[in-house]
């Protein structure tokens, strides 16, 4: 990649014009983790925060946010989602959550922004539902880590 795509050769921002792209079967992966208090992650583990079932209203969350990234990044362009799986993995030993989502369309262009747009979300969800017990939650390690599709084909981050 040699240039930046979303500006016109004046230098101007514009949406990237994808009408002559083929459709293909788009995948991108990503990932990220919330940090917290011992004490939060027992409440999230438990399932007895008080706003209710942290984890499930992430997931909703995070498969909603997916699905308005458009909306929310000047830019993107809407995509028909074919499929958007997240999943969460809490690790006691460090007080952490991990969101992993993985979305899928059949398109012009390409799903890695659905995907990381999903795991914010979902990890600023938990951030929301446990803030009244934690303010000193971190969000960190948030980035994509595989993509499928395009001309660009199959990308895989580095471990």
């Amino acid at each position: 990649m040699s240039e930046l795509t979303h500006f016109n050769e004046s230098g101007q921002a514009h949406m990237v014009d994808v009408g002559g792209k083929a459709i293909t079967t788009r995948v991108a992966v990503a990932t990220g983790t919330i940090t917290m208090e011992p004490s939060t992650f027992a409440l999230v583990e438990g399932g007895s925060a008080k706003k209710g079932d942290v984890i499930g209203i992430a997931r909703i969350a995070a498969i909603m946010a997916s699905k308005r990234t458009s909306d929310l990044i000047p830019l993107c362009h809407p995509i028909a989602l074919t499929r958007v799986n997240v999943e969460f993995e809490l690790n006691k030993e460090t007080s952490s959550i991990t969101c992993t989502a993985e979305a899928h369309c059949n398109g012009q262009t390409g799903v890695e922004m659905e995907a990381l747009t999903s795991v914010q979300v979902g990890l600023l969800t938990i951030y929301d539902m446990c803030k009244a017990v934690d303010r000193g939650m971190v969000m960190s390690g948030i980035r994509l880590l595989e993509k499928k599709g395009g001309k660009s084909g199959h990308w895989v981050a580095e471990k």
